[in-house]
């Protein structure tokens, strides 16, 4: 059984309960999530082997949140310890017109963003990994993260390994002139990405590759085809959202593998807690992939995994395969053919 690591900090999630604000609450749940525990939670539930690869402190918070992942069944045998803090972030949940709102506290200081390049040792884990999982939110901490990101990528790459890179930018990380900056960092990774979850804006903002002004699915379907070929990247993956005026959300999941695009059905539903659908999504795609399953299957399981996260309380969505044939076949699910 192959092997999946995911590099990537691990944050404890600090919820308002229900749909208060933080102003009128006095009260917080917390959990530990990142894209890194997402996927590999995912990935376990599944049945591989997914490692979790980041450095926790060592303080009563750490021992919680190694607990935590243990519970999810997280491989943590390659987590390293140091530093003194994990990042936090207050999550707000939107009802109606109000959307959801994240605070993130102090995250630059965390163990993993804070941790030399000494605290890992990168042909040791390349020589354990064979599919490595890395996000554009990991991308978009540090240069000291950034230089391990592309180091780790390589050795994977190296020993023969796979490496998913999801793009996941989000432009409050990098700042001012943040497609500039990133750009640069994206295009190194994407040159070792054997598979990409991405969409059309990542193409056109971060990459740079002309999408016209046309509808979003012919520009997706005129960008991914360039961004794959440039880059000489094996799979393309992602999903195409529409927001409804009656607050419900539609999917549309996508795979491009050598120049045939495949779609998943459209699936529509109400939304309880969107945070991490998309690692839903990579994870399905992930295990869909590994298994060598027809990749139509692996888009509409994917799908439906990321709308099963969006009913489902928390960043970590765990489901079995059977349940992700059942919300699909389910007679009741408001799927728009």
């Amino acid at each position: 059984m192959p092997r999946i690591g995911a590099f990537g900090e691990v944050m404890m999630r600090l919820q308002v309960p229900g749909h208060e604000t933080l102003v009128q609450s006095n009260r917080l749940e917390y959990s530990f999530s990142g894209s890194g525990v997402n996927v590999t939670a995912a990935l376990a539930g599944y049945g591989h082997n997914g490692a979790l690869i980041t450095t926790l402190p060592e303080t009563p918070v750490g021992e919680a949140a190694i607990a935590y992942l243990r519970k999810l069944g997280v491989d943590t045998s390659l987590i390293t310890r140091g530093g003194k803090q994990l990042g936090m972030y207050f999550l707000e949940n939107g009802f109606g017109a109000r959307p959801g709102r994240v605070t993130y506290t102090d995250r630059l200081g965390s163990s993993f963003n804070t941790a030399e390049a000494g605290n890992y040792d990168m042909v040791a884990l390349a020589s354990r990994i064979d599919v490595l999982h890395l996000c554009g939110i990991t991308l978009a901490m540090n240069e000291g993260v950034r230089k391990q990101m592309k180091r780790l990528a390589a050795e994977v790459k190296s020993a023969g390994g796979k490496v998913v890179f999801d793009c996941n930018y989000r432009p409050a990380l990098w700042g001012a002139d943040g497609y500039t900056k990133a750009r640069p960092h994206y295009e190194e990774l994407l040159e070792l990405t054997d598979l990409v979850l991405m969409n059309e804006k990542d193409a056109q903002f971060i990459l740079g590759f002309g999408t016209g002004e046309y509808d979003r699915m012919t520009q997706l379907k005129q960008a991914i085809p360039e961004v794959v070929e440039r880059f000489e990247i094996g799979t393309a993956a992602g999903t195409h959202r529409e927001i409804n005026a009656d607050h419900t959300h539609s999917l549309t999941g996508y795979i491009y593998h050598q120049g045939t695009f495949l779609f998943s059905r459209k699936l529509t539903f109400p939304v309880y807690d969107r945070i991490g659908a998309g690692d839903a999504f990579a994870s399905a795609v992930i295990h869909g992939e590994l298994q060598q399953y027809p990749q139509q299957q692996t888009v509409n399981m994917a799908t439906a995994a990321a709308m099963l996260a969006h009913t489902t309380q928390g960043d970590t969505a765990l489901f079995t395969e059977s349940e992700i044939h059942r919300a699909l076949s389910d007679h009741t699910l408001d799927v728009e053919r």
